[in-house]
């Protein structure tokens, strides 16, 4: 089977003459700690602070009538990329560390490193419909997830997970919104409007844990769906 990255949504089998010739290993990342001794105590006292960004390195060739310019240009990117041994999954990622092109010239091989980002998630997700009351929604992947939730409505509205209520939104004179979980935010979809001044909660209360997680929409909706509800390490 023929190797193969795709960087936001561009597969590398299209860019002339460029292979990819050895895929990153399919490692998780590390969890970054910290770790207190205290006098009189056996042990220690290890502290979770989250898991790690991490890299990935993967090498690359040249073959035939190759143009270097659109090789250079497809890997100086950031956003999304999937490995083709990992097909059904996309990490965020961005290139931190200088190419050497010249060697790339010169032996027609080269590394690339992806600083990716820790967690992993699934390439065709569908987003699920919410409804006002409880909604079901399965968490697929192997860590609890931080999604983002859409809601159309009006007047105030309430979001509460496996019973307890982490937001409240008075919606005033907007109809949409979308909260970001992980990225700390809620904004008009349509013009990026930062909108947090209108939700009261605790972001980091909001996390779906592997499996079935039960969410309950109170108010007036008119419609709401949730996305990125799935994630791997």
């Amino acid at each position: 089977m023929r190797n193969y990255v795709i960087i936001n949504g561009v597969n590398s089998t299209t860019i002339n003459g460029l292979a990819i010739n050895e895929m990153p290993p399919i490692t998780k990342p590390s969890i970054r700690t910290n770790t207190e001794e205290i006098d009189g105590r056996d042990g220690d006292i290890v502290t979770r602070l989250g898991y790690s960004a991490y890299d990935k390195e993967m090498t690359i060739g040249l073959y035939g009538n190759y143009v270097l310019d659109e090789i250079m240009s497809y890997f100086n990117q950031s956003g999304t990329i999937i490995f083709s041994t990992e097909s059904d999954k996309y990490y965020n990622f961005e290139i931190l560390e200088q190419i050497d092109y010249e060697k790339l010239l010169k032996f027609k091989t080269a590394t690339i490193t992806m600083h990716c980002q820790p967690f992993k998630y699934e390439v065709n997700e569908t987003p699920i419909a919410l409804v006002s009351g409880d909604n079901i929604v399965r968490n697929k992947g192997n860590i609890y997830s931080k999604p983002i939730v859409y809601i159309e409505g009006t007047g105030t509205i309430t979001i509460s997970l496996e019973g307890n209520q982490i937001f409240n939104i008075v919606m005033g004179d907007n109809t949409e919104i979308e909260i970001d979980i992980e990225k700390l935010e809620a904004y008009n979809p349509n013009d990026g409007t930062l909108l947090n001044r209108i939700v009261t909660g605790d972001y980091d209360d909001f996390k779906l844990e592997s499996g079935n997680n039960t969410i309950a929409l109170g108010g007036t909706i008119t419609s709401a769906n949730i996305r990125m509800y799935s994630r791997w390490l």
